[in-house]
This record gives C-alpha cells, structure tokens and sequence, in this order.
C-alpha cells in the first residue's frame, strides 16, 4: 500500500480544486460576456476549452498523487470519461441554451433568449406533429422488416442451390449508401417521365404513374426503399443466430413428431427472440435517424407526407436557418427517442423473464 504523505495529500488536492476554480472562474466570465454583463475579448469559448483541459490534466495527475498505484489503475477509465463529458454533455449544455434562444442566420440581430417562445411555436407547428406520427408508422414498418428478413434467413440457413451465392446478392444493398439508393431508385428508376418503373406501370394501365405524388404512395416509397437497403443488415443478423442453433434440438424435434410450423414456433423462434431483440433494437435506431432518402428524393413532399423529424429538422436548418427552434427540435426528439427505447427494453425485459 502506498504510503501517502501529508503535503503529498495537500498537493493533490490543490492540482484539483485550484483548476477547478480556474476553469469555473473562466466559465463565469464567459457566461457573463455571453449575456453582455462584461465586456472580453474573446469571441468563442475556446478559452473555456482550455481551462477544462488545464482541469482534467490536473485531476489525472492529482489521482497519482492521491492514491498511487491505485490512482494509476484509474487512469485506464478516467481519461475516457472525461472525453465523453468534453464531447457529449457540455454540446448537451449549449445546446440547451440555444434551443431557448432566437437564433437565424440570415437575422442580422444575432442571438437573444426568448424563453419559452420556441416551445410554444413547437406545440402549434403541425408540419412537426406531422413529422413525429410518420416517424410511427416507418418504425411500425420494422415489424415487416424483420418478418422478410427472418424469412430470408431460414431460407439461406437451409440446404439450397447457390447458397453463397444468394447471400451475397442479398447483402448487396447494405453495401450502399442511402444517398446512393435514394438516387439510383428514387431519382432514376422512379422518374416520372423517363423512369423504367414509370414506363412499365403506364404499359401496365397506370395513366399517372407518380410514385410520390399522393402522400400515402409517396410515404410507403419511401419505406420500401429505405426497407431494401436495411433489410440485409437483419438477415444477417438472424442467420448467423440460426446456425449458432444446436442441430440436435431441431433433429430431437423432428423425432418427436413436430411439423416444421410447430418446431419453428416452438424451438427456433424461442431461441432467437435475443438476437430477434437486438436486431429490431438496432434497426429501430437506424430508423429514427431516417433522413437523407428523404431529404434526397422527396424532402418531405408532398406536403410534409413523408418528412422524418430528422429530416424535418435539417431543413429548419438549412432553409429556414432557424438555429434555434431547429435546436430545441432536435432536443424534444431526443428525449422522445430515450423514453420510447427505455419503454421498449422495459417491455421487452418483462415479455422474456416474466416475474411471478
């Protein structure tokens, strides 16, 4: 055991609190200057950037100090921490006082907090309720996904001609960017006029073959495209939990006398429900994201039927330039997305170990 000296003790805990007086000295003015109490020179915070690394410096040293080898085996994590904190939570903070602020780039004023005005033009702004139900119906689309993507799987897991082939062929659309599908289908195969899906529905009696003309063909478009690029990235998730299966067990079923329906029911699909869980998890989170389909091919035509709220955000920014309101948006739908996964793993925790 280290034996830690008396001035050794005090000289850590000096590294420590007087950095952290520095740094919330700096931050003080800065946020002083930032509401116009004072007057500094600096135009960013890049001031507070190096006080808060003057701080975590010291406090890595100071663990050294304080507690010796055991403060060394601290600095395997300690570091880590602190990186998360400098580049999720402080973002976090001034994010919070942007999304409270009238902030437009193209507004000569520049930035002044307004309070709860961005809250309330957020409560009256039908084009995002909008946005948010169609988020609903392309994450219940999932439960589509998943059903094809399992079918694919026990098709690939079986004993068929061109097995490796088909996997291949099949992971295909994983390999491409969104941004390329969006306008490799979206833009060209889909095109009203030249398109060859166009072409082949007016041979076929269609007269008007708009795909994003009426808001609902224009949303399930975009859900099928969005489907086929991510549907791959299921299927092998499921297929390499199928052939982590024992054979044994669906052979001891087979002896049994069970159909195939009833040994997929009773044998696999009980042993896949955690890799089914984790893929619809990932899959759920790639959905919320959904954006640049969208943004690519419709942006959100025809009237906002098919924006996400990512995509409905990016062009508060981009058009409008709204910093601020785009701001508490993305905040709103942030906090949505981690009370909606907790519920769904709450959910899901008490479907599989059931409490008695």
């Amino acid at each position: 055991m280290d034996d830690i000296t008396p001035r050794r003790r005090l000289l850590g805990r000096l590294l420590v609190w007087g950095s952290a007086a520095l740094m919330a000295a700096v931050f003080a003015l800065l946020a002083l200057s930032e509401f116009n109490y004072i007057t500094l020179e600096f135009e960013t915070w890049r001031p507070a950037l190096y006080a808060y690394m003057l701080w975590a410096t010291c406090l890595c040293i100071a663990q050294v100090v304080l507690h010796g080898e055991q403060g060394k085996r601290t600095l395997f994590i300690l570091p880590a921490v602190l990186f998360v904190v400098a580049m999720v939570v402080f973002p976090l903070i001034f994010a919070l006082g942007i999304a409270f602020s009238n902030w437009n780039l193209s507004s000569p004023d520049g930035r002044s907090f307004n309070g709860f005005d961005n809250v309330v033009q957020m409560w009256n702004d039908p084009f995002y309720w909008n946005a948010l139900t169609n988020m609903v119906w392309y994450t219940l689309a999932i439960l589509v996904e998943y059903a094809i993507a399992f079918g694919l799987a026990l098709l690939l897991a079986s004993q068929i001609r061109a097995r490796k082939f088909f996997r291949v062929a099949f992971l295909l659309p994983l390999m491409l960017s969104p941004v390329a599908v969006s306008w490799m289908v979206g833009k060209s195969m889909l095109e009203i006029r030249f398109g060859p899906l166009a072409r082949l529905a007016r041979e076929l009696g269609w007269d008007t073959p708009s795909f994003f003309g009426s808001a609902e063909i224009a949303r399930a478009t975009i859900m099928m495209m969005d489907a086929w690029t991510f549907i791959p990235f299921m299927m092998i998730m499921l297929l390499a939990g199928l052939q982590a299966i024992p054979r044994e067990l669906q052979e001891a079923a087979h002896v049994d006398g069970a159909s195939p329906w009833r040994s997929f029911w009773e044998v696999t699909f009980p042993l896949m429900l955690p890799v089914s869980i984790t893929a619809i998890l990932i899959r759920i989170i790639f959905k919320l994201k959904l954006a640049d389909i969208i943004i690519n091919v419709t942006s959100g035509g025809p009237g906002g039927a098919t924006d996400s709220v990512t995509s409905f955000i990016f062009r508060e920014y981009r058009d409008r330039s709204n910093v601020g309101y785009g701001t508490l948006l993305a905040i709103v739908y942030l906090v949505l997305i981690v009370i909606a996964i907790t519920i769904f793993m709450k959910l899901v925790d008490r479907w599989m170990n059931p409490r008695y």
